[in-house]
């Protein structure tokens, strides 16, 4: 579907341009956006590597994992706040002030003096990059015809190829030669190129609200339904990551937040796995949490168990990354098409099998390169899943509602990565594996972790993937229902 200028309406429209995603129509658009995804996934891989040494510089080890989870919580935020600013007001202004601040979060980090300023940087990160995402669903929604919807989705897919591969080692580099500040200070610089590429082709393509006559007025139910979701997500984070019989106090108010914000803010019928577009939701939820959920101890199951070095273990997950962007360009083929629902239950098949096999590397008989093949065989499981939700959650949504939906989309993956990441962290803690923050902190002690405190976060995590399989298989919208009629979020309902 291509975007209209404000005020156009259908019959005035221009026939669509026609070639590819980097044909001369949308060249400059897609080098753009793409830039922007490409940075955000070396940010992503690369503060991983910094983060540690940062931390201990500044005396705030007790705050580690506070400095992952402020991303997180106030992500959620700008996600339920950019998918209202792009229906009402197109996706430019969301999209431009959440570049602004993400780089303003970098530099907040990059040169506070103190933990709880880093943590702040961190926090007005995650708000700018929950903006960015939803923007950017909205940019494709509108620009690109549906045609090339999958092909600038396996685009976005690749731009994470790189830095999972150079992220690491270059941050490495740049932490020993430079100082870990260089790592948050080098990044925003690079963004002004994406900058000038992107928002002018926005501004002629997909610029004002799809209606000129909707309501401007952002809707103060959701904005509040926001905040409780991210407040919430916070306190259980906190209560997963402190094993005290008083937490239990914040893990409750937290799951009070969460519980009712999450029924206001996805689809109804999430949760009971409704026909179309809330199992799509459901099923991106699903499998982001259940794989990343895994593979946030990956490298930690390597380190203590096997004796690798980090950076060795982090590589182990290279591959992942190749066959990540191998899975997304096979859904974008035009001719999978009418197999897309069969694609993702094998997809989810694939990432259960693989998170099953990780933990085999606790034999000591088992090589170490059989995760790394099993962690492949899952990420081309992710990557048929994860483009093909986002182009069914497109397909799905009419156009004033891709902004909320798009917004629903990402809530259910980064709540679940929330929420099972939690809960593996506080199993994994539990059963004698120490305290490593939901999966992100490695004990400085270099202890070895007992071996069951490992499959006590994989196979349970092997399951919730199961679970998706069958959610896959509920993807086709109910007969009787039109294409995005009554099944977004702005209907409100029970989740």
């Amino acid at each position: 579907m291509s975007a209209l200028e404000p005020g156009m309406t259908e019959t005035a429209a221009a026939p669509p341009p026609q070639g590819g995603i980097l044909g001369p129509a949308y060249r400059t658009l897609s080098v753009g956006v793409i830039s922007v995804i490409f940075l955000i996934a070396f940010e992503a891989t690369a503060v991983g590597t910094a983060m540690p040494v940062a931390a201990r510089e500044l005396h705030g080890i007790g705050l580690y994992a506070f400095a992952f989870s402020a991303y997180f919580t106030t992500s959620l935020f700008g996600m339920v706040l950019s998918g209202q600013w792009a229906d009402r007001q197109g996706p430019l202004r969301p999209l431009t002030v959440g570049i602004g601040a993400f780089a303003a979060g970098l530099v907040c980090s990059g040169t506070a003096q103190l933990m709880e300023v880093f943590v702040l940087g961190r926090a007005v990160q995650g708000f700018g990059g929950g903006l960015v995402i939803v923007a950017l669903y909205v940019v494709v929604s509108r620009a690109y015809e549906e045609r090339l919807r999958p092909a600038i989705m396996a685009a976005f897919a690749a731009s994470w190829v790189v830095p999972s591969i150079v992220g690491p080692l270059a941050a490495g580099t740049v932490t020993e030669q430079l100082g870990w500040r260089w790592v948050f200070l080098g990044i925003p610089a690079l963004v002004v190129v994406p900058l000038m590429l992107a928002l002018p082709a926005i501004r002629r393509t997909a610029s004002g609200p799809v209606d000129p006559a909707s309501p401007a007025a952002f809707d103060r139910r959701r904005i509040r339904l926001a905040l409780g979701i991210s407040l919430g997500a916070g306190l259980l984070q906190y209560a997963a990551q402190d094993l005290r019989w008083l937490s239990l106090l914040p893990g409750a108010v937290g799951a009070g937040l969460l519980v009712p914000a999450v029924r206001g803010l996805l689809p109804r019928g999430t949760y009971r796995a409704r026909r179309g577009l809330p199992s799509v939701v459901l099923l991106r939820g699903v499998a982001a949490g259940a794989f990343i959920g895994a593979e946030s101890f990956v490298p930690l199951m390597l380190v203590t168990q096997r004796g690798l070095s980090p950076t060795l273990a982090g590589f182990s997950l290279a591959l992942g990354g190749v066959t990540w962007a191998g899975g997304s360009w096979v859904q974008s083929k035009g001719r999978m098409a009418p197999y897309r629902e069969r694609l993702m239950v094998a997809g989810m098949v694939m990432v259960a099998v693989a998170i099953v096999a990780a933990p085999a590397v606790l034999i000591e008989a088992v090589p170490v390169w059989t995760l790394a093949l099993a962690w492949a065989l899952g990420s081309l499981g992710m990557g048929l899943v994860i483009g093909s939700t986002s182009v069914l959650l497109l397909k799905l949504s009419a156009p004033e509602e891709v902004g909320a939906n798009s917004a629903a989309l990402q809530i259910s993956d980064a709540l679940a990565n929330v929420v099972l990441l939690a809960a593996g962290g506080a199993a994994f803690a539990a059963l004698g594996g120490g305290a490593v923050g939901a999966g992100h902190e490695v004990a400085a002690s270099g202890g070895v972790s007992h071996p069951a405190a490992f499959l006590v976060v994989f196979l349970p995590m092997a399951c919730v993937a199961l679970v998706g399989a069958w959610v896959a298989t509920r993807l086709d919208p109910p007969v009787a229902a039109g294409v995005g009629a009554g099944s977004g979020p702005e209907t409100g309902g029970a989740a």
